[in-house]
Parts: structure tokens; C-alpha cells; sequence
């Protein structure tokens, strides 16, 4: 494999210099982190996994006319995306009560929320990703009124076509983080969804047993990570034949 150029890389992904102009590969990884990066772990088979299952979701929202940066796929680890500029908010819809908002409030864990919550956090790992309003996005420049409503409708949008889409393979849409960039085309911009939907970024309970299937297993050292990862991919009927092959993945040579 000829020697690419690493554009960055995260807690559970790389991005390289795409093959073409504004188009980047990500990677992803086997790494796992919990509570801001200070829980640390792999799990074997998960890049391989959340790769087909951000693959297919990416896939089904732009059906629906949800613009992402989701090319396709292009080997068992690897996507092709398009190049945007990532807004540096994770934009959190919460269905049910869990995870922080139950310790915040007290609440228990399971109480079905009267409505979807939105909720807005600045992407700072040194900082402990801090809850932030609408007027700290708009006042410190990281996003414009115009973004936000843009962010807000695809996220609802977003939430309720994943709610539906999970609910009919058994599984019940927690709550979801999300990121949006700005996708720069002849002399346009646009939102578009980017980075991934999978179980490191959603909470998904058996919609009978309330059974986490999520990175939730991983979080609070209950086992069987991989396993709950495989079920989700087994469920929406993409678990590559044979279980998640490739488990080293592809080279990723500088």
C-alpha cells in the first residue's frame, strides 16, 4: 500500500489525504475510550463493525435527503468521505433518561423523556466536553444562528428516522451524539452530517430486555463489548459472513 498522509487522528479513528481532491479515508479503529479519554481499552473487531453500521446508517439517512460527508466504503476498516469542516459541537438527543442526565438530575435511568432533548457540548477533550448553550455557540463564533438551525432540524430528522429504523429490529434508540461540518462546493456551503453513527456514539437497549447493546458495555465494565456490537450489525443485517474478519485491518502507514 502506497504511503498516505495522516491528516489527523482520534480516539477511535484516522483520517488520511483522500485519493481525490476534498474527499479524506477514515479509518477506524479498535481503540475504545470512556469519560473524556481517562478509560482506555480495545475491542477486538470494532472498527470493522462500527465501519458497516456507520456505513449503512449514513447510507439510509441521505436516502431520506439527510446530507452527510459518506462516500462509501471502501474496504473492511476504511470509508471515503467528503472533506468538510467539522463544527466543533457534539450535538446530544436524548429519548430516554440515561448516562449523564440521570446523574444530573437524579432521575432513573429508563424514564422515557416526554419529548427528544437536544443538548449541545463543546468538543474539548482538556476541557471535560462542557454542556454549552445556543448563545455560547453563536457568541463565540462556532457556529452561525443559520448553522444551528440547520444542525437542529437534521438532528431531529436524524433521530426520528433512527428511532423508527432501530425500533423495527428490536432495539430501542437511547440517546445519540452526533457532529455536523461544512461541506464547501463551487462557492455554496452547506451543513452535512459527518463523523459516524455507531454503538461507541449511541445508546441501544433490547427494546424487550432493556439489554445494552452499546459502548455502555464497555463504560461501565459489564463484558461481552464485542458480542452487543455484533448483535447490533447481526440485527440490521450487515455483520460481514463469518463474524467481523480483518481484524488487524489494512495498513496505515504514513
Amino acid at each position: 500500500m502506497s504511503r498516505r498522509r495522516r491528516i489527523y487522528e482520534g480516539k477511535a479513528k484516522i483520517l488520511f489525504e483522500g485519493p481525490e481532491p476534498g474527499t479524506l479515508v477514515q479509518y477506524f479503529k479498535d481503540d475504545a475510550t470512556a469519560f473524556n479519554n481517562q478509560k482506555k481499552g480495545t475491542i477486538t473487531g470494532k472498527g470493522v463493525l462500527n465501519n458497516r453500521i456507520s456505513e449503512y446508517l449514513m447510507v439510509k439517512l441521505g436516502e431520506i435527503g439527510v446530507p452527510t460527508h459518506f462516500v462509501r466504503r471502501l474496504n473492511m476498516r476504511e470509508q471515503l468521505i467528503r472533506e468538510v469542516e467539522i463544527i466543533p459541537i457534539e450535538v446530544v438527543i436524548r429519548n430516554v433518561v440515561a448516562g449523564s442526565l440521570s446523574q444530573r438530575f437524579g432521575m432513573a435511568e429508563g424514564t422515557v423523556l416526554p419529548r427528544s432533548i437536544v443538548e449541545y457540548y463543546y468538543k474539548s477533550d482538556e476541557l471535560g466536553d462542557p454542556m454549552v448553550s445556543e448563545e455560547h455557540i453563536t457568541a463565540f463564533g462556532w457556529a452561525s444562528p443559520q448553522d444551528l438551525d440547520d444542525m437542529l432540524s437534521l438532528s431531529l430528522r436524524t433521530n426520528d428516522f433512527l428511532t423508527g429504523l432501530f425500533l423495527g429490529v428490536g432495539l430501542r434508540l437511547v440517546d445519540f451524539k452526533i457532529e455536523f461540518g461544512r461541506l464547501y462546493e463551487n462557492e455554496e456551503m452547506r451543513i452535512v452530517l459527518a463523523d459516524e453513527i455507531s454503538p461507541d456514539s449511541c445508546r441501544l437497549w433490547d427494546v424487550k430486555t432493556n439489554e445494552k447493546l452499546d459502548k455502555d458495555r464497555f463504560r461501565r465494565d459489564l463484558g461481552g463489548v464485542a458480542e452487543a456490537y455484533q448483535e447490533v450489525a447481526r440485527r440490521l443485517g450487515i455483520l460481514p459472513e463469518g463474524g467481523p474478519r480483518d481484524l488487524k485491518g489494512p495498513s496505515t502507514m504514513q
